[in-house]
């Protein structure tokens, strides 16, 4: 019995870091003439990739018209814009429909990633 013991022991040293290190990111599903998607384009796209939610979750854009990019698997279509997907590695594990503005948006993009077990780590 010990040497499956050891067995499982290194199986859960090997794979625990691999999911640690699955790749988060933030598909953004937009279209033109939407102005929700105008508005996060002003207030929140210039910063987001400098923060630690938006190194957390590259942000990759989608025109809700065209076909999804391949390897991704949502839960539901696309309704409306902008509608925010968190992805890990291509599935989606949460979802923002719609922009509530920018106060709101980070506190709702923060608890998306803490529901995700990706919380975004602040600072260097």
């Amino acid at each position: 019995m010990r040497p499956v013991r050891a067995l499982l022991f290194v199986l859960a040293l090997v794979v625990a870091p691999l999911s640690a290190r699955a790749e988060m990111t933030l598909l953004m599903a937009e279209e033109a003439g939407c102005m929700w998607c105008a508005r996060w384009n002003a207030e929140v796209a210039p910063e987001y990739p400098l923060t630690a939610e938006g190194r957390a979750a590259p942000l990759l854009r989608h025109d809700i018209d065209t076909a999804l990019p391949e390897g991704i698997t949502l839960r539901s279509r696309l309704r409306f814009t902008p509608t925010f997907v968190l992805l890990r590695d291509g599935v989606e594990v949460d979802r923002l429909e719609g922009y509530p503005g920018e106060d709101f948006f980070w506190g709702l993009l923060g608890a998306m990633l803490d529901r995700a077990g990706k919380a975004p780590q602040t600072g260097g």
